[in-house]
């Protein structure tokens, strides 16, 4: 290279690293008195908030399936940038609630939960074994004959004995892991119609899970979800896919279990759906109970979703609310982002974040269509998964972009986000492949993983607790993640519970306020995102290869 050319490479490489070491933030953060401020405002709101013993009428669970501590901040980010900031100073609908608390989320014989015995204990107040619902641990996993007297029923039972209406909403199979022990109990959480079953724990009594769900809690007034293939007898082609043999019916019984959920409530308007445009056509005032299956199997992640005959997890919640809140008793709704969890698995962090932001939407729907004065909402997970958020990264980095340097083993730049196992591990020569030679954000990339797996595992740290609404505060310090059922059934004055209900309470004296409260700073500046500093490095390479 000719020395005139090398030397107007190097000035070009100045500028940018003297723009690239410039972070951008807002020019409010520059000074002291932003923070004082900020501080100063949460202070004064939590000074002001008066812990609510008022019964609480209403009851909505938000379980996000895999939704750790790192899917949550690396979400933020993401939705904080999407709409133009920096990320990292974005508020979540999830991030509002007053009350925050830890669940520990081991199983009785697994020190990492599956999402079936992780959903007994927060739907149950139970803990049991892996891969079984609904049962306690007296029972053993894929063994029929161990199921008996060990069946445990689930808040969403204890809601419908109080005379509420219930309901469950989520974006996989409605038999799957998470909504099983809602109203199920199986020694084999794979269960999912009886073509699903060995022969001989059919013959000797147990029954499906979508069986299950059709006959234990009859009235179940909304169900939506994925799922029509267990429900229909073998070899029914399926309305959306007719010619596609993996989405026909499986049961073996012969029985259409859809049209015996429509048996079951005569004289009432029990309406079953299978698409977007029948579910717009649903009218809520006039609807006793729902049905709502709009796949074989699971539901579509977003990113893929055929928005024209798929709804979204925000929509379905948006109905089941609107047919849940006629009844004066109140309710009880079950949401499940259920596919944050294959994303993980898959090792696709911007599946899993995209459903974690729609499962945020759904919380912030809900906050809309209900009343915090009586209705006790909470979000949480079920477990976690191995997802990293590392590298020392600029404030503005793009949540898929890379870390702040490259790595001072293998010389090659890394992505901020990376998972401590699964399908991401990759050599390449025997040397780590370099993400840069990859779109990092388009929603297939698999993130790099320590250590090589096919699926993605799960991870065993405590989750998140998120609650608002009368008893709210219940949910505070490090609980077992059996605490959610118990503590949402106290609330609401109900099973074991109902005689807990205290009508009048003497008031609490009003905190007063802070003296001389500064106004908020408005933040209106939308931060420009800078390149990632690994470009940087990337070229001070290049220039010593010159």
């Amino acid at each position: 290279m000719r020395p005139v050319s090398t030397l107007v490479l190097c000035l070009c490489c100045c500028i940018f690293l003297s723009f690239a070491a410039t972070v951008f933030f807002p020019d409010e953060e520059r000074k002291p008195q932003f923070w004082f401020d900020l501080a100063q405002r949460r202070l004064q709101s939590r000074l002001s908030q008066r812990d609510s013993t008022s019964t609480a009428r209403n009851l909505l669970l938000f379980i996000g399936d895999g939704m750790g501590l790192n899917t949550i901040t690396a979400t933020r980010i993401l939705k904080g940038q999407l709409r133009g900031g920096t990320g990292e100073e974005f508020t979540l609908a999830m991030d509002t609630f007053p009350y925050t608390a830890l669940s520990k989320t081991y199983c009785t014989d697994a020190q990492i939960a599956d999402s079936t015995c992780a959903a007994t204990a927060l739907l149950c107040g139970v803990k049991t074994n892996k891969f079984t619902a609904g049962l306690s641990a007296g029972a053993t996993y894929d063994r029929c004959n161990t199921s008996d007297g060990h069946h445990v029923t689930s808040i969403l039972r204890w809601a419908k004995d109080a005379g509420k209406s219930v309901g469950f909403v989520t974006t996989v199979r409605v038999q799957h892991a998470t909504l099983a022990p809602a109203y199920a109990h199986t020694p084999n959480r794979y269960w999912y119609s009886d073509a699903n079953m060995p022969a001989e724990q059919r013959q000797q009594g147990c029954k499906d899970i979508a069986h299950q769900l059709v006959h234990n809690i009859p009235d179940i007034e909304v169900i939506m979800g994925g799922g029509r293939k267990y429900m229909t007898p073998a070899a029914t082609p399926d309305p959306e896919y007719p010619s596609d043999s993996r989405s026909q019916g499986l049961r073996l019984d012969g029985v259409n279990l859809i049209q015996k959920w429509k048996d079951l409530k005569p004289g009432k308007n029990a309406t079953y759906v299978w698409n977007k445009a029948d579910l717009d056509r649903v009218d809520p005032d006039k609807t006793d109970y729902l049905l709502a299956l709009f796949e074989p199997g699971d539901m579509s992640f977003e990113l893929e979703r055929n928005n024209t005959t798929d709804p979204s997890l925000p929509d379905m919640t948006d109905v089941a609310l609107k047919i849940l809140r006629k009844n004066p008793k109140g309710f009880f709704l079950l949401v499940e982002g259920g596919q944050i969890d294959p994303g993980h698995h898959q090792g696709k962090a911007k599946l899993a974040l995209y459903e974690t932001m729609l499962l945020d939407e759904a919380v912030e729907r809900a906050a809309l269509l209900t009343s915090e004065s009586d209705t006790l909402t909470v979000v949480s997970a079920d477990h976690s998964h191995t997802l990293s958020l590392g590298g020392y990264t600029d404030r503005g980095n793009p949540i898929f972009g890379f870390g702040y340097q490259v790595s001072d083993v293998d010389g090659m730049p890394y992505t901020a986000l990376s998972y401590g196992n699964g399908p991401g591990f990759s050599l390449v020569n025997g040397s780590r492949r370099n993400p840069q030679m990859y779109n990092t954000s388009d929603h297939h990339y698999q993130q790099q993983s320590a250590v090589p797996l096919i699926e993605e595992t799960h991870s065993g740290e405590d989750v998140p607790v998120f609650a608002r609404g009368p008893w709210a505060h219940l949910f505070r310090g490090t609980n077992e993640d059996t605490f959610i059922a118990h503590a949402m059934a106290y609330a609401a004055c109900l099973g074991r519970y109902a005689s807990h209900c205290i009508a009048d309470l003497p008031k609490v004296p009003a905190v007063p306020s802070l003296p001389n409260m500064p106004s908020w700073p408005s933040v209106s500046a939308c931060p420009r995102l800078v390149p990632s500093l690994a470009w940087v490095h990337f070229i001070l390479v290049f220039l010593l290869l010159l």
